[in-house]
């Protein structure tokens, strides 16, 4: 409970200081974006229906970072989410969310909408991932299945970017890399079988891949303080089973009642046979207290 209450009074702390830079055309560099902050506690006592006490929290950072001069465009956006719930029930606090995203996409204008671009993403986690059971006794414990750049990916390369405005957006890079990193403890152990952590061989640390990646970005406004983002990429490794393309789609929706309280819906699905076998989702929607939109 006291590592729940520190995370949310630290994250409280940090998001007031965060603050949006507004439009200015003659300004090179822009920032815009927000800081939310979402919290939820429930109690019972003597309810016949059943329930356990529970505190959670997850912080928020959604922001850009972009410069225009010229022909040249650079634009940046940083995700950043953390959450955790303490149950009466539980012995440990368990994360609700855990993720840290970053993009870099610089363009050069070629013709109408397009530009000869390079793009960046780096992805991973702030924090140690567990798979929970029981033991004999029925104890719960916890076995350490991943952590902080384990795994972490990075994604780069040269293509071509059509870009109509910040808000709507897609760039192709037929040549691009992706690294993927790991903690090489988790593929060292007896009978570890090649590629089965994150695709990643026995005793390494780090895979390598060339492919085809494809991103597509679209934000508008829908009605009267109700945004959503739709954050989309795809990638197909040529050097291994080009077929299976790793997908990962994002939409963030944002419903302002007031300057500083909306409704915030978070969405995520990712498809990376290296990691899992499936569709993995995520989805967090509450009532967020927001710093800087």
């Amino acid at each position: 409970m006291k590592k729940v209450l520190t995370f949310l009074l630290t994250a409280m702390v940090a998001s007031s200081y965060a603050q949006e830079t507004p439009a200015d055309s003659t300004k090179t560099w822009t920032a815009k974006g927000n800081v939310s902050i979402l919290i939820n506690q429930s109690t019972f006592s003597n309810w016949a229906a059943g329930g356990e006490n529970n505190v959670s929290g997850t912080a928020n950072v959604n922001y850009d970072f972009n410069y225009k001069k010229g022909d040249v465009s650079w634009d940046n956006k940083l995700i950043a989410s953390y959450g955790l719930v303490k149950t009466n029930n539980s012995p440990f606090e368990k994360k609700t969310d855990d993720r840290l995203e970053f993009n870099s996409l610089l363009g050069k204008k070629a013709t109408g909408y397009w530009f000869y671009s390079a793009f960046l993403n780096f992805r991973t986690q702030f924090t140690k991932g567990y798979e929970y059971g029981t033991d004999a006794n029925g104890t719960e414990i916890r076995t350490e299945k991943t952590s902080f750049l384990s795994p972490g990916y990075l994604q780069f390369g040269p293509g071509m970017l059509w870009k109509k405005n910040d808000g709507l957006k897609f760039n192709l890079a037929p040549a691009t890399s992706k690294l993927t990193f790991v903690d090489n403890s988790f593929t060292s152990g007896p009978g570890y079988v090649d590629g089965s952590y994150f695709g990643v061989d026995e005793g390494k640390s780090m895979r390598y891949e060339l492919g085809f990646h494809a991103s597509g970005y679209y934000k508008a406004v829908i009605m009267a303080n109700v945004s959503f983002e739709n954050i989309l990429s795809l990638y197909s490794n040529y050097l291994e089973d080009p077929q299976n393309v790793d997908i990962d789609y994002q939409l963030n929706v944002v419903m302002k009642i007031n300057k500083y309280l909306s409704t915030n819906l978070s969405f995520q699905a990712i498809y990376d046979d290296n990691a899992f076998q499936g569709f993995q989702v995520r989805q967090v929607f509450g009532l967020g207290v927001n710093f800087g939109i």
